[in-house]
């Protein structure tokens, strides 16, 4: 017989990380049990739709760090960007950044061309007309997969919520620089 595990009981749950960041909290009440769960809620959140957009994704050979590449060169202004400005803009290492862009060039979706500036060193990658093809297929999709995500959310708890995020993010980016 299966049985269905309670969310305090299903070690995926976020229900299950808030008993665990609140045991925490109380065998050490100095632990800020407020902020690990709004941390923790962040990276359950990323996670859930990570796995969502690649359900999605899987039917068109892409996973969500191929669709994150070719997303970030459609929103560039020539649909063009150096792997430098790229792997930023992703928030992919160097290393993944070229096996994606392997993978991508090898599949027709992604061009490997010369700077424009001549330095023969450098090279940027931009989207060819399949891969911009593509995008615009999977885009319609991927919004109505955003959109459930804000499903009973006001535009402006929406507004509030993008402000206290990046507040948030601005304290998470300050972590990284000398205090």
């Amino acid at each position: 017989m299966c049985s269905q595990k309670s969310p305090v009981t299903d070690p995926g749950s976020f229900a299950a990380t808030e008993a665990r960041i609140r045991r925490t909290h109380e065998r050490f009440p100095a632990f800020r049990r407020d902020a690990a769960v709004l941390v923790r809620l962040v990276r359950h959140i990323q996670a859930q739709v990570h796995d969502a957009a690649n359900a999605i994704l899987r039917e068109h050979g892409l996973n969500h760090a191929d669709y994150n590449i070719l997303i970030m060169l459609y929103g560039s202004a020539d649909q063009a960007m150096n792997p430098s400005q790229l792997g930023g803009a992703a928030g992919e290492k160097s290393a993944n950044l070229t096996r994606i862009c392997n993978g991508l060039v090898d599949r027709g979706l992604v061009d490997r061309v010369a700077d424009p500036q001549g330095d023969r060193r450098k090279v940027q990658l931009s989207l060819t007309r399949r891969g911009v093809e593509l995008l615009e297929t999977l885009l319609p999709v991927m919004t109505d997969l955003l959109d459930r995500c804000m499903l009973g959310f006001a535009p402006d708890e929406r507004d509030q919520l993008e402000h206290l995020l990046k507040r948030l993010l601005v304290n998470v980016e300050a972590l990284g620089r000398p205090a």
